[in-house]
């Protein structure tokens, strides 16, 4: 790991009288693995869509990849990856449709793509179907898949928005060695997750309550701090006093 990759000061959006993300401030570093952890309501979706320049701040500022979530959100789109529980791929496509689709959405020339989908397909064990329909593979492989094509352009940070939700213990444990490998290479990987052994896996934790950030630091130091060795418990510690939920 090496120098940071996003920066946040002081970020907060504002919907009416209600406060979603309250003045949080931290970074990431290069190839970090980084847990963004909070019970419903507590402002994480909102502020990933501001990382990710979906949502414009209220006040604060950040960067993501080197460029203003404010005034360059179109250059932050271009070097990010986003994966989700919720979408991640068109399921009436085939496999490669969907590597062609978003490798294309993302800038990369049709030899590159295909010379690079060969490579990727092989190495999942995926090749002989790439001619399947998305809908017709087993959860996991979806998941696999989808991380798949959110790193395929090579992006400086992937956003993984509750990746592993509803897969199988076995299918999330090889989700995660995906996950190492990518950050191995220099991606970061900013990651939310409800799965609190999953939390154990990162390099460092934040974790929200009411839209403020009211914990960071590494797994270990957490549970120190805490005095616990379940992260199950310094997010209940946490959590049992949030005054909001979605």
């Amino acid at each position: 790991m090496g120098g940071n990759v996003i920066e946040v000061e002081g970020l907060t959006k504002v919907f009416g009288d209600f406060t979603a993300v309250d003045h949080i401030s931290f970074s990431v570093a290069k190839g970090e693995i980084f847990g963004f952890l909070g019970a419903n309501g507590a402002g994480k979706t909102t502020a990933m869509k501001m990382l990710c320049g979906l949502s414009r701040p209220t006040s604060g500022h950040a960067t993501v990849a080197g460029y203003d979530i404010n005034t360059e959100a179109e250059e932050v789109k271009r070097n990010i990856g986003y994966m989700s529980q919720k979408f991640s791929l068109y399921e009436d496509l085939t496999v490669y449709e969907n590597i062609e689709l978003f490798a294309g959405i993302y800038g990369m020339k049709r030899k590159d793509i295909s010379r690079k989908a060969v490579t990727i397909l092989k190495k999942l064990g995926f090749y002989s179907e790439r001619k399947t329909l998305v809908k017709s593979l087993p959860l996991g492989w979806k998941q696999k898949l989808a991380f798949s094509v959110a790193i395929f352009h090579g992006p400086k940070v992937v956003f993984l928005d509750e990746p592993t939700g509803g897969v199988d213990p076995v299918a999330r444990r090889q989700f995660w060695f995906m996950i190492y490998e990518a950050a191995e290479r220099g991606i970061t990987v900013f990651v939310t997750t409800h799965y609190m052994d999953e939390a154990e896996y990162c390099n460092r934790i934040s974790i929200m309550v009411d839209g403020r950030i009211e914990a960071l630091d590494t797994p270990a130091a957490l549970k120190r701090k805490f005095g616990t060795d379940s992260m199950d418990s310094v997010f209940y510690q946490l959590a049992r006093g949030a005054k909001r939920s979605e």
